[in-house]
């Protein structure tokens, strides 16, 4: 491909992460703190917005992340620490 595009999404119990970046460039986080999606890039470049709704999609798989994270730990309660 001529482009890399990626998306993080992880969490935490206190914390969470939700970004998107193509070619090694940050175009969008989630500010978790300040309720907000963030555009990085700054004000010359191209600009363009992702569609309404994507900061309260990132909230939506936040919730998600840590059920999942919640439900790992009850199946993984009894494997060992270290091997």
């Amino acid at each position: 491909g001529l482009h890399v595009d990626l998306s993080i999404s992880g969490c935490s119990d206190s914390d969470g992460e939700m970004m998107y970046s193509l070619d090694g460039e940050e175009l969008w986080f989630a500010d978790f703190i300040n309720h907000r999606g963030v555009y990085p890039l700054p004000s010359f470049t191209d600009s363009f917005r992702y569609v309404e709704g994507v900061y309260e999609g990132a909230v939506a798989q936040q919730q998600i992340c840590k059920s999942n994270l919640k439900n790992s730990r009850v199946g993984m309660k009894d494997i060992p620490l270290e091997n």
